[in-house]
């Protein structure tokens, strides 16, 4: 006698079928990208020119650079915006690659390139700062994108936001310095500094730090009951539209003095 093997039950099957569908469309999203690879960000916060200005200023875009030559005043002396390609355009020399440079490294660079044309020359640069920015958002009225001073603190960052009295958690700031391989995020209870003095962890911002000020726990609770409340808050507001209007067409007669010639004006 021949044992027949039971076939798997039809759900069994499909059940079966599911799953490698399922495990092919998680492979397929798992494969990378090979374009996309090449665009991510690999170092630090992505941007093309780097540096820690307040260690020794270099040139951003949107940055100016002062140079004077005592020995050249009329021909060398100004001041010149940097580019959106990164170069400033000088006199005699035309346009010179200056972003992410710092001063020392553009005063040797200028030095070089000036010399096949002058023989004394005193090149002097000062860096006009317009490129370095820091961050700030959530419960602040003055958030965004922020010009960066140096030596700032992040009480001072935080406070010369104007944070919500009503809504603003100052004891869970958190101070964020974003990278691809080492992210730093440190939460910071400002409160220490107003209720006991204590500064602590008020931590120095460097430019590109990005803050953050969430709100408190009942104000996170009041924006839950706006968001699950909008939905009836958008039907009431469109029915309170139609109503006007369906009043405005059934009554302008009566109030403009259309139509039946009983109207008050």
């Amino acid at each position: 006698m021949s044992i027949v093997p039971d076939r798997p039950s039809p759900l069994l099957r499909l059940a079966a079928a599911l799953a490698l569908l399922l495990a092919l469309a998680a492979g397929c999203n798992t494969m990378p990208d090979k374009r996309a690879l090449q665009y991510l960000n690999t170092d630090g916060f992505g941007n093309r020119y780097t540096g820690n200005a307040e260690e020794e200023n270099w040139v951003a875009i949107g940055d100016s650079v002062s140079l004077t030559d005592e020995h050249h005043p009329d021909e060398l002396n100004g001041t010149f915006g940097i580019d959106i390609d990164g170069t400033a355009l000088l006199p005699v020399i035309g346009a010179v690659p200056l972003a992410g440079l710092t001063r020392s490294e553009i005063e040797a660079l200028l030095m070089e390139k000036y010399s096949p044309y002058y023989d004394l020359l005193d090149i002097k640069i000062r860096i006009v700062t317009r490129g370095k920015k820091y961050f700030i958002f959530g419960e602040v009225a003055g958030g965004g994108e922020r010009d960066f001073p140096g030596d700032l603190t992040i009480f001072e960052a935080v406070m010369g936001a104007g944070p919500n009295k009503d809504t603003a958690n100052l004891g869970r700031v958190r101070l964020i310095r974003a990278d691809p391989k080492d992210p730093f995020i440190q939460t910071i209870n400002l409160g220490d500094i107003i209720d006991k003095g204590d500064s602590t962890f008020n931590v120095h911002v460097q430019e590109r730090d990005i803050i953050y000020v969430p709100p408190t726990m009942l104000a996170e609770f009041g924006y839950f009951l706006d968001t699950l409340l909008f939905p009836f808050k958008q039907v009431l507001s469109g029915l309170s539209g139609a109503l006007f209007t369906y009043d405005r067409l059934r009554y302008g007669g009566a109030y403009y003095g259309g139509g039946g010639g009983n109207g008050i004006f």
